[in-house]
């Protein structure tokens, strides 16, 4: 490697280490502030698990942690269905219209989302609450799925099924059997997908969200407006924390995807 070529790999290599700096060192700060003894936050003053203690002491923060997760898990489940379906229709019958209307919502900003779904639940006169909540989250993590699910399906040896349709199988066993364990990863890894997006939604749960029904983004919200102290640093620090394994699952299944061996 000659003296230019290195010389541009550094280059590289430095911009790259700036650009995850900034994207990672604020989390890396807020992590190690939620450990600081400081009631303020403004400076260290000491290593302590208080806030911690604090958080988990705190009935209403205890509550909304409580809602996001059972949110965020019937959301997931359902759109884990209605989204596998989407993704072997897209995959399976060629419509240019169908994949407009599944993934759709991927490109609709959220503050777009959300004003038109608090919109047509007053039309419906849906009261708003923990069910508008979990069918706005329905609405939009379908097409996470979908996607996903599609991606397995267009990798996937079709071959199989057909052997299998040869052998005698019915059109539910070909897929029970066949289709069903080759996709699977794929649908796990859209389910992943779809809860952590559930879990961290702040803005289409704020439009649909009515009186006495909070999440943890909504609780976030309403404590920062205050002050930052170090008790949200920690249940941000949870979050985040419980996100990142989510990603790590999801990466470990996304490999998978474009293979369509078992």
């Amino acid at each position: 490697m000659d003296r230019r070529t290195s010389g541009k790999s550094w280059r590289v290599a430095c911009a790259a280490a700036a650009v995850y700096a900034f994207l990672y060192l604020p989390l890396v700060v807020m992590v190690a502030y939620s450990f600081n003894s400081s009631r303020l936050g403004a400076q260290w003053t000491g290593f302590t698990l208080h806030w911690y203690r604090v958080l988990f002491a705190d009935a209403e923060m205890l509550r909304a942690a409580w809602n996001s997760l059972v949110i965020g898990l019937v959301a997931s489940a359902v759109a884990t269905v209605l989204g596998t379906l989407a993704g072997m229709a897209m995959h399976k019958f060629r419509l240019r219209l169908l994949p407009v209307l599944v993934l759709t919502p991927l490109a609709v900003p959220d503050i777009l989302w959300g004003v038109s779904l608090l919109v047509f639940f007053v039309l419906l006169n849906v009261t708003l609450g923990m069910v508008s909540v979990i069918l706005a989250h329905i609405a939009f993590c379908i097409s996470y799925v979908a996607v996903v699910v599609r991606a397995r399906l267009s990798g996937m040896d079709e071959s199989l099924v057909e052997a299998a349709r040869d052998l005698g199988a019915t059109a539910w066993g070909s897929f029970r059997y066949v289709t069903l364990p080759l996709i699977a990863p794929g649908i796990v890894a859209g389910a992943l997908l779809a809860f952590t997006m559930s879990i961290d939604d702040f803005v289409i749960t704020f439009f649909t969200a009515g009186v006495g029904t909070t999440t943890l983004p909504l609780r976030i919200y309403t404590m920062i407006k205050v002050t930052v102290t170090p008790e949200i640093n920690a249940v941000s620090t949870l979050l985040m924390a419980l996100t990142m394994m989510l990603v790590l699952a999801i990466a470990r299944l996304a490999p998978q995807l474009p293979s369509g061996r078992p």
